[in-house]
Order: structure tokens, then C-alpha cells, then sequence
């Protein structure tokens, strides 16, 4: 029996070694999945070999499979199936090179029609780089753009959580199945996203987070969105892929300056020597893409920090804001070691600094 509808499409999907690009190749010669699967099989080994071919035209392989989709499907109102024929599959990924031909859905489907703007970076992110995505992520979504990231810690999260408090909510791209959480402590997070923003992944249900997965992910941020905001990245950072791929579809790529000390900001200097625009304000991101001007123009701390006294406010002035050591700070701000070592706990409790490798210490706000 020769499968239709949305069985073809998954049996597509779950034979092992298509691909989508070589999905696509079908597509291209015989429209539909429907047709591909009712076509010679020496005809598709023209495209595929003749292994590949075999496999795809046995359709009972992926049976059980296509039936744990079904089952996930009738789970709940929000679990859906988009596919590349639909008339609401996203514009941007559409003219992308390599469009994935399904993608799983979990949450608010109308969301993928509005306009977007991918925030991603470290993973390993400084306190201050996190605040910095949370509010310039709230601020970017109140003026009416919805925030796509890859729900990664670090810089991700943040910007889904600043998303998550507007109408424009936030979509979450996603490196494994859409069943499965990466990382673990993402939990709350991606219930809240399923709720009142949308998870999205083009990999089959039970795909665990394979290292590959993850720049076949930062392709379809790069895509959904008409531009990409870069926080915080190491020179490996994969948020840099994702970036360059902004730029190679034409979208615009902002990148945030940091210390020339921190390993974190070479990543965004890197970016920005390459071409992408170098920002400091929300204003320099909503000029370029011509939306209305923000009240926000520089991040806060979330919640706000209590005030220093005199003497904490004197050792964050000599501290500056670029990393430095503690026999430094003594010699800046001529205190004992003890009386430093005080003050500085205190600072770290309340949110105004953090400590870095090496143990040296930076401002936060």
C-alpha cells in the first residue's frame, strides 16, 4: 500500500541517510512525497544510489516510528506537523538553501508570521552578558519583535525569558527531538515556551542532542529571522555560525563589543571586524530595522541590585570594567586584603559583580 498524506512526508523524514537536501532533489523532480514513493526505483538510484533508493521504498521500515508521531500528535492541541506546502510555512526559511520539508511544532503556530529577530551567544555566559540579552530581549520584543533563539543555557535562555513577558513571545529552535528537553534544566523554561511562545525542531521524535544537530539548528535561527543579535561569544562559540549564516541570507547581524580581556567578546569583535554592525544601545538595533525607538537603551539588572554604600561605590570605580585581580583592586583602592575580600563577597551577593577564572573579579552593571 502506497502512503499518503502526512505518512509519505514522515517516511521521508525517518528513512535513515535522506536528508533533507536530498529530500529536496525528490522534491524538485517529482513535486511531492506521495509521487516520489510511486516512482521507479532505478529513477530515484539516479538521485540516490541504489541503497538509499531500496530503502526508501520500503515503507514498512519506519511504521512504528510513524506511529509514535500520530500518537504524539493526538496528545494535546498545541503538537502539530508543518510541512513545506503549507501556506504558512515561514517566508525566510522558504528562501533559504535548504529548507527543512517538515518541522515539529509545540506551542503557538501564528507566531512563525511575524516578523523576528534571532538573540543567541555563549553559553557560558558572564552575569552581565545574561542581564544584557534578558532586557534587551523584553525591550526588542515590546517593540514588536518576536525572539527566536536555540534554547541553549547561558545567553539563550536569557533571551527567552525577557521574550516571554511581551505579546510578542519568543521561538525556541531546537537541536533534538521536540519531545526531548536539552538541556535538562531548561524544563521550566520550555514548558513556558510551549504555553505562550513555540518550540520547533525538523528532527524526528526521541533525536537526542548529537553534536551535528546543532548547526543544522542555527541555520533554521538564522532563517526564521531578519536579523541576528549576537551578545556574547567565544571565538568557538556556535552562536557565530549562526551569525554568518544570518549574513549569507542577507539578514542584518548585530554584535555586542565587550573587554578586550574577556574570552567571551572575542567571538562579537570577531563578528563585527567581518561586517556586523557593532551595537551599545537598543536604538542602534531598531534604527537599522526601522522600528519605533525604545525608552530601554541600555540593560538593567533583573531584579535590580540594591544600592552600594560609599565605600563599595569607591572599589567598583577603581575596579573599572574590565577584569581584574584582587592585588590590583588592594593597590586601586587601598584597602587590606581582608577589607577587599569583605567588600568584594558583598558585591557578589548582590548581583553588582562576578567572579571570573583566574580569581579575578568584574562589574556587572
Amino acid at each position: 500500500m502506497k502512503l499518503q498524506g502526512l505518512d509519505a512526508w514522515l517516511h521521508c523524514l525517518l528513512t535513515d541517510g535522506l536528508g533533507p537536501a536530498r529530500w529536496l532533489a525528490l522534491m524538485q523532480r517529482w513535486g511531492e512525497p506521495e509521487a516520489v514513493l510511486a516512482a521507479r526505483q532505478d529513477d530515484l538510484a539516479e538521485i540516490l544510489g541504489p541503497a538509499l533508493a531500496r530503502a526508501l521504498m520500503d515503507t514498512d521500515a519506519t511504521q512504528p516510528d510513524r506511529q509514535a508521531v500520530h500518537d504524539w500528535l493526538a496528545a494535546g492541541p498545541w503538537r502539530q506537523v508543518l510541512r513545506l506546502d503549507d501556506s504558512d510555512y515561514p517566508s525566510g526559511l522558504l528562501n533559504t538553501p535548504c529548507p527543512p520539508p517538515l518541522l515539529f511544532l509545540l506551542g503557538r503556530r501564528e507566531l512563525l508570521q511575524r516578523p523576528m529577530l534571532a538573540v543567541v551567544g555563549s553559553r557560558h555566559a558572564s552575569v552581565q552578558g545574561a542581564q544584557t540579552a534578558e532586557s534587551w530581549a523584553e525591550a526588542l520584543a515590546q517593540a514588536g519583535l518576536t525572539i527566536v533563539s536555540g534554547m541553549a543555557a547561558g545567553i539563550d535562555a536569557a533571551a527567552h525569558t525577557g521574550a516571554l513577558r511581551t505579546a510578542a513571545s519568543s521561538v525556541a529552535v531546537i537541536g533534538t527531538g521536540i519531545d526531548r528537553i536539552y538541556p535538562a534544566r531548561n524544563q521550566a523554561l520550555a514548558r513556558q515556551l510551549a504555553q505562550t511562545g513555540l518550540i520547533l525542531s525538523e528532527f524526528p521524535l526521541g533525536a537526542p542532542p548529537l553534536a551535528q544537530h546543532f548547526p543544522r539548528r542555527n541555520r533554521l535561527i538564522a532563517g526564521l529571522s531578519q536579523g541576528c543579535l549576537v551578545v556574547e561569544a567565544s571565538l568557538k562559540s556556535g552562536s557565530l555560525i549562526t551569525g554568518r549564516l544570518a549574513a549569507e541570507y542577507g539578514r542584518d547581524v548585530f554584535a555586542v563589543p565587550g573587554s578586550i580581556h574577556s574570552p567571551q567578546a572575542k567571538g562579537c569583535h570577531r563578528l563585527i571586524r567581518d561586517g556586523a554592525k557593532l551595537v551599545d544601545c537598543l536604538d542602534d538595533i531598531l534604527q537599522e530595522l526601522r522600528l519605533p525607538a525604545t525608552p530601554v537603551q541600555s540593560p538593567s539588572p533583573t531584579p535590580a541590585s540594591p544600592p552600594a554604600d560609599e565605600a563599595e561605590s569607591r572599589l567598583l570605580e577603581a575596579m573599572g570594567f574590565d577584569p581584574v585581580d584582587a592585588d590590583i583592586l588592594c593597590q586601586r583602592a587601598g584597602l587590606t586584603a581582608d577589607v577587599l575580600s569583605a567588600m568584594l563577597l558583598r558585591l557578589e551577593m548582590a548581583g553588582r559583580l562576578e567572579t571570573l577564572p583566574g580569581g579575578r573579579y568584574q562589574r556587572t552593571a
